[in-house]
């Protein structure tokens, strides 16, 4: 069956909190989630929202979730999209749900006339990683994120 997928509306943030606690329970990072229903209200639907969020149901059931932004080349001197979070429930898996979210996304960027669409994975996430580049995604490896967290910021503030 083919998942359904639309944007998120603001009735929607208790479902996507408990999206993001999933996918931080599945990247063993679940004591780093620190969002709750009001910061979301305010960030995704706020007066300035500062990410998009699509979601995806399967009859009717909610079965993943794509948290994105829009970020900005230099070279290009175009928008593009980062992709911040993909996930899908375990049970849900397999089914094409993974591929419809990042397929719509793609379609929204390129509607939006962007120069390119990003995003990180774990270097432990095979299976990830195998379905990224099943659909023409390329790594740069030569690349290293950097990260000033909230307490680097107010130092350096």
């Amino acid at each position: 069956m083919t998942p359904l997928i639309r944007a998120a509306t603001p009735a929607d943030v208790p479902l996507i909190l408990q999206f993001i606690r999933e996918l931080a329970e599945y990247e063993r990072l679940a004591a780093e989630v620190t969002a709750d229903e009001t910061a979301l209200h305010r960030t995704l639907f706020g007066e300035h929202p500062a990410a998009g969020c699509l979601l995806a149901f399967v009859d009717q059931t909610p079965a993943g979730f794509a948290v994105y932004f829009t970020n900005y080349s230099t070279f290009l001197a175009r928008p593009g999209i980062y992709l911040e979070d993909l996930f899908v429930r375990p049970a849900c898996r397999g089914q094409g749900i993974g591929k419809a979210l990042l397929l719509h996304l793609a379609r929204l960027a390129h509607a939006r006339g962007c120069g390119r669409m990003e995003w990180s994975v774990l270097d432990w996430n095979e299976s990830a990683i195998a379905f990224y580049e099943g659909l023409g995604a390329k790594r740069l490896t030569d690349w290293t994120i950097c990260r000033l967290d909230r307490a680097a910021l107010a130092r350096l503030a």
